[in-house]
């Protein structure tokens, strides 16, 4: 929700504008222009809504000082006194618009919103423009490592929908860093300045997830000592990244599309509807689409959420990103160990461009940080590497191989489970992708084999 300050010292004045506004925007008050500039160094505000004629400094001293202020509010000011002289006067000194007394309150929200609006497109041509002369033909010079020409397109694609509202969704294998992109256009938005809230879907039971998310009143359940803010009103103003969008259960789901159609929560036990202004950001590892037609994921919502589909294509196809992944990992946990100049060598360098990282980046970073801590001198060689990288690798499975909702019976189902395990080489997450459910549900239907035993 943006912020807005009025600054009047009619206290009648402040009362009825805040009012009249504070259903749609976060509204602070001040009476004069010292008071004014005390809450601004204590808060920013994205507008200032100030009259022209205060004890102490004018609304024109006070404009002039919010210009110069990193965040550069729009101004809007107001007087009993208008005519076309004062109206120029202060658009000179920065002022957006320009309202006379008694104020119409419709046109003061008309002229608001076109201020803010303004305000926000100002904010993010630069922002935009920065990131994208990032990307040259060397690659790209920020903290994402993007050599290859399918990141360089991942990035202009991300760079393209960052100024925008567009809801995003991320797809793309786990560890390819699909947080990573998420923060990358909120960075590159309009919204930087404000909170980015990661939330990992998976990693929070099932029962908790509308609470976590939503938030709740004191009182909605044992428990519930005290009213908490959710997830989503921690990043009114920002970014809300829902990373393993698929794992949230229905219920969730109802209330995710519920706001995504009105832009309005209600916490766990709430009588009351909260408006928030948040960029929604989605990642998946699995095919929400088919998710959809099986009856687990809300098609409408699925619909709603995949605005732009954003995908991050796995480490084994941008071979080209793989040397200066490990050039900057080995360097990174160097530096983290108290190391210096630990290079790779040549022949193990190629014989790491050649495996096919099944766990991508976040594989990737683990073997170098092992690497770092455990060589024996500060060039890295063939006796740093395990016997994964010399193993003949497992095939790709045929399609339709391994599809769970085929097998109707337990054992069957376990013993598909198992060779899916098998086939990946004991990795859990690989399984379950191929299986087509969250590693989650996989961990829940051999824990229900265990108990059986």
């Amino acid at each position: 929700m943006e912020s807005v300050l009025i600054v009047d010292d009619e206290a009648h004045t402040r009362q009825g504008l805040s009012l009249a506004l504070s259903d749609n925007y976060d509204v602070s008050c001040a009476a004069n222009a010292a008071e004014a500039l005390r809450v601004m160094q204590a808060q920013q505000f994205d507008a200032i809504i100030t009259d022209l004629r205060m004890s102490g400094k004018s609304g024109l001293n006070l404009i002039d000082e919010a210009i110069l202020m990193p965040n550069k509010p729009a101004c809007i000011m107001m007087t009993a006194y208008g005519n076309i002289d004062v109206a120029v006067e202060a658009m000179k000194h920065g002022a957006s618009d320009f309202l006379t007394k008694p104020i119409d309150i419709s046109r003061l929200e008309s002229v608001l919103a076109r201020a803010l609006k303004k305000r926000r497109e100002a904010l993010a041509a630069p922002r935009a423009e920065k990131a994208r002369q990032k990307i040259s033909p060397r690659g790209l010079e920020s903290e994402i490592i993007a050599k290859s020409d399918l990141m360089k397109g991942v990035l202009r694609q991300a760079l393209k929908v960052a100024p925008t509202k567009a809801t995003v969704m991320i797809t793309g294998e786990t560890g390819t860093g699909k947080e990573l992109i998420a923060e990358f256009i909120h960075k590159n938005s309009p919204r930087s300045g404000a909170n980015f809230v990661p939330v990992h879907c998976a990693a929070i039971p099932a029962n908790l997830i509308e609470s976590e998310l939503f938030g709740y009143e004191k009182g909605a359940f044992t428990g519930a000592a005290a009213r908490k803010a959710g997830r989503f009103e921690l990043s009114d103003g920002g970014t809300l990244f829902l990373d393993e969008i698929g794992e949230i259960d229905l219920p969730a789901q109802v209330k995710l599309l519920r706001f995504l159609e009105t832009r309005k929560i209600e916490r766990l036990g709430g009588v009351s509807e909260i408006p928030l202004d948040i960029r929604l950001v989605c990642a998946t590892n699995r095919n929400l689409k088919e998710m959809a037609k099986a009856g687990d994921f809300r098609e409408d919502l699925y619909y709603r959420l995949n605005v732009v589909e954003i995908h991050l294509p796995p480490l084994r196809e941008r071979r080209q990103d793989i040397a200066p992944l490990i050039e900057y990992y080995i360097a990174k946990y160097a530096e983290e160990n108290g190391a210096k100049n630990v290079k790779v060598s040549p022949k193990t360098m190629e014989i790491l461009e050649n495996y096919s990282w099944r766990g991508n980046i976040r594989e990737l970073r683990n073997f170098c940080e092992n690497a770092v801590v455990l060589r024996n001198s500060d060039t890295i060689g063939e006796s740093s590497l395990d016997s994964r990288f010399f193993e003949p690798e497992p095939e790709e499975p045929a399609a339709g191989e391994f599809k769970l909702s085929s097998f109707d019976k337990r054992e069957n189902e376990l013993a598909l489970i198992k060779k899916a395990i098998e086939k990946c080489g004991g990795n859990k997450t690989r399984a379950a992708e191929l299986l087509g459910i969250s590693r989650r549900t996989l961990h829940r239907k051999l824990s229900g084999e265990a108990q059986e035993k």
